[in-house]
């Protein structure tokens, strides 16, 4: 039995077991759809007013529906911050009331499936195992873990125990994912579509390697890359661990043309994955599903590449928090842009009220339809984030303070003039009573997250260090391909 038939024989059966909800319901409500990218920056995609880079299918994603501007992740316990992303994702919860632990949660594709949809995931699974088999009916090309090679990743299928199979290396993850995803389209097409359907697609790119599929390996020249416009060589100061993994990729100070060598293959794998999110589009525009199917597509993180001297997502500037977020589907405005301040897990409850679900309990998330009808332009007036027990953030619409407390450091940034976060304005007295009303704003987002770290630690680290000291070694994931060329006499 093939991959498409055992799809085709879940569904069926989950359908008897399902059929307690009415048609009519059933068929008023619409499926959902959920596109994962893993690292990807807010503004990696073409209608951020990216023109370097090509994604015309997410740009159409965003022409049909709602784009927001400032859409966050709230932060991380450790460096993988994807495993606490997709955590509060799945959950609806926020970092404390999570963390990356999902055994014993309700999650959003279960309380799917308890009013009534057919579940099915596929792609990265970051969290725990039982997790996944507790949250969805059927999957297939199920990868267990953070990161691996792309070209050689290990997969699992859901079995109809319920269980997840021995995972084996099948192929190029971005065409695994998106292939399994069609399958489960074309079957769920060919069933009887009695119960709406619940996909969840969490892709491994564009996070590294940075070794796109060989066709993709050109799609950009490293010539043409624009640097970010906060590029720095260094960061300026110390904070929690400048070797942590992600910053290993490249050698201090940061070389220009392998910064633009980076970007490349960044770009090229996030092409390829725009091309298999238009074949799932496509399939379902196919099979008549398209105009009753809400899409989101988003990302769990940013990420630094290259901006203020650093590589990966382990810090709370823009460009590693903030990511990309699309809402479109049935009920969902065209065409339209929202500056509103948001967070991944506000999804749940959103996606939860647009399709006529009950409310679900003990979450921290915000439902998201008053800005999406237009009744409201937001939901909060500031976001609070977090990086292990070093860093911490608060922003509002035009301001943002990060208060590194193990160094007794601030920033403060004017970021209607400063979005690049380049000019720090903490050290001029002039703007010491916005300094002082940030850190009130930041104590209470504290209280109410229950963050207990002192914002002022007993000992004060330097700020100084010396990036000759810094040594990088290649982590075992890393192909033939990027040790040749981002690591190269560096290599051990």
């Amino acid at each position: 039995m093939n991959n498409f038939q055992m799809i085709n024989s879940c569904i069926c059966g989950i359908s008897i077991l399902t059929a307690a909800v009415s048609c009519v319901e059933k068929e008023q409500r619409p499926n959902i759809l959920i596109l994962l990218a893993d690292d990807q920056r807010a503004d990696a995609i073409g209608c951020s007013g990216n023109q370097q880079i090509k994604t015309p299918n997410i740009d159409r994603l965003a022409a049909h529906g709602l784009r927001f501007t400032n859409s966050y992740v709230m932060g991380g316990h450790h460096g993988a911050i994807s495993a606490p992303s997709r955590a509060m994702l799945l959950s609806g919860k926020n970092l404390f009331n999570v963390y990356d632990k999902l055994e014993g949660v309700k999650t959003m594709p279960m309380h799917f499936a308890e009013n009534g949809y057919v579940t099915f995931g596929t792609g990265k699974w970051h969290n725990e195992k039982s997790a996944f088999e507790a949250s969805f009916q059927t999957g297939d090309n199920v990868f267990l873990g953070g990161m691996a090679d792309h070209f050689n990743i290990p997969v699992a299928h859901l079995e109809t125990d319920g269980k997840l199979s021995e995972p084996v290396k099948k192929g190029f993850s971005t065409d695994l994912f998106a292939g399994a995803a069609v399958d489960f389209i074309e079957a769920y097409a060919n069933g009887d579509k009695k119960n709406p359907f619940f996909c969840y697609v969490a892709f491994t790119v564009p996070h590294d390697p940075y070794s796109p599929r060989t066709d993709y390996i050109d799609s950009y020249s490293p010539d043409s890359m624009n640097l970010p416009g906060n590029f720095m060589a260094l960061h300026p100061f110390a904070f929690d661990d400048l070797l942590v993994r992600d910053e290993n990729l490249l050698p201090w100070p940061r070389p220009p043309e392998k910064v633009r060598e980076a970007l490349a293959d960044y770009y090229g794998l996030i092409t390829h994955l725009d091309e298999k999110i238009g074949e799932i589009i496509n399939s379902l525009k196919n099979n008549g599903l398209f105009d009753n199917t809400i899409i989101v597509y988003a990302a769990d993180n940013g990420l630094a590449i290259g901006s203020h001297g650093l590589l990966g997502k382990q810090n709370l500037y823009e460009h590693s928090m903030k990511v990309p977020l699309i809402i479109c589907g049935p009920g969902i405005p065209k065409g339209k842009v929202s500056d509103a301040l948001v967070y991944l897990f506000d999804i749940y409850p959103t996606l939860a009220e647009v399709c006529s679900l009950p409310s679900p309990a003990g979450i921290d998330g915000k439902n998201l339809l008053p800005v999406i009808s237009g009744q409201s332009d937001e939901v909060r007036s500031s976001l609070f984030t977090v990086y292990r027990n070093t860093v911490r953030a608060v922003r509002t619409k035009e301001w943002k303070l990060i208060r590194y407390p193990e160094r007794d450091y601030s920033q403060l940034f004017d970021l209607k003039n400063d979005p690049w976060e380049l000019n720090n304005l903490s050290g001029n007295p002039g703007y010491q009573p916005k300094i002082e009303a940030m850190l009130e704003l930041m104590q209470k987002w504290q209280e109410t997250v229950n963050d207990t770290i002192s914002l002022t630690a007993g000992q004060t680290l330097p700020l100084e260090y010396d990036h000759t000291t810094l040594v990088r070694k290649p982590d075992r994931w890393q192909p033939e391909y990027t040790l040749k060329k981002y690591f190269g006499k560096d290599q051990p």
